[in-house]
């Protein structure tokens, strides 16, 4: 049995990525200090698998903490790193949290690996390194642009970061660059449930549909789309999990064909807000209130991914519709307290 280290396993994405792997026998440590998350998440794993992955609430920025933790897991075959601040609005208000933090559990984490080149890396990046691409769809070679808020430039620096890193050390490792996740477990025992108002589009779409919040604002309705709103690819989380499998077994398999490898994580097909709005409530017949405002400074206009290396490559596609993730992200919103 292999042993994989999850930080930020009890968050969103990182939590369907422990519970697929549990489903395929490798045993799982999670490293998870709560900062975005509860710790009933880790009960809910165990409802769905049978089993309750090994957690550790620590402090990865902290080298002390984190050191003692990797010191007790020598075993570790592989590590897949999820922990970091993620929200860009915030981390333009606090842009040296962000920096501690995102930078120091990635360096504290790679000393470890840097010892043990046998344990294969997975940095969770994201398409925000591509900023407004000059093609689309977005391909792994497209140039890397300016980043918009601190949040980007830790995404950007990261995959510097371990670049040299495994130029300097011989690790091997993938970065894995997220469009947009969505949905949630198709069980609704977990899903997404950001601590106070959510940043992302579908869980605030979700909790204004349960009545928690007030109309859906959709920011800009005069873009150069087909119906003036913003174009994104919206994945379904549980596919974005499994391609965590499927690189970590690359990994392991010693099939890397570079120290570090690219792939973008994204069905292919962008959708506009609206036709996400029509999803949701194609997906669940709920009409929702939504109302325009104005454009967000530094939402690009259109991003969605050409996935062509990730199926070549690591033989993963996509496939849960954009209907099935609303479906699913409602399902959980339901199961949740009104509150």
């Amino acid at each position: 049995m292999k042993t994989v280290l999850v930080t930020g396993g009890l968050g969103f994405i990182g939590s369907h990525t422990v519970v697929e792997l549990i489903g395929r026998g490798y045993r799982v440590v999670v490293a998870d200090n709560l900062t975005n998350t509860r710790a009933d998440v880790l009960d809910r794993i165990a409802t769905i698998t049978g089993t309750a992955p090994v957690w550790a609430n620590v402090d990865l920025a902290d080298p002390v903490a984190c050191g003692a933790l990797l010191a007790g897991h020598p075993e570790l075959d592989g590590v897949i790193h999820f922990a970091a601040h993620k929200a860009v609005g915030e981390s333009v208000q606090k842009p040296l949290a962000y920096y501690h933090n995102n930078f120091g559990s990635l360096v504290n984490l790679l000393r470890f690996v840097a010892e043990r080149p046998r344990c294969g890396f997975i940095f969770s990046s994201s398409c925000t390194v591509y900023g407004q691409a000059d093609t689309l769809p977005i391909r792994e070679d497209a140039p890397v642009k300016p980043a918009e808020s601190p949040y980007g430039n830790t995404k950007q620096v990261g995959e510097e970061i371990l670049r040299d890193a495994a130029r300097a050390h011989g690790l091997k490792a993938i970065a894995l660059r997220y469009f947009n996740p969505i949905g949630a477990h198709p069980s609704a025992k977990i899903g997404e449930l950001p601590l106070g108002v959510p940043q992302n589009l579908v869980p605030f779409l979700t909790q204004s549909a349960a009545g928690l919040r007030g109309a859906l604002k959709v920011f800009g309705n005069d873009y150069p789309t087909r119906d003036g709103t913003c174009i994104r690819d919206y994945i379904h989380v549980v596919d974005v999990a499994l391609a965590h499998i499927y690189a970590l077994e690359r990994l392991l398999a010693g099939k890397g064909e570079q120290p570090v490898e690219v792939f973008n994580l994204g069905t292919g097909t962008g959708s506009t807000v609206l036709e996400v709005i029509q999803a949701f409530e194609r997906a669940t017949g709920v009409k929702l209130a939504y109302e325009f405002a104005p454009r967000r400074p530094g939402d690009v206009v259109a991003a969605y991914a050409d996935t062509e290396r990730a199926a070549r490559l690591l033989g993963w596609r996509a496939e849960r519709s954009l209907d099935t993730a609303m479906a699913d992200a409602w399902r959980w919103q339901q199961s949740l307290p009104k509150a």
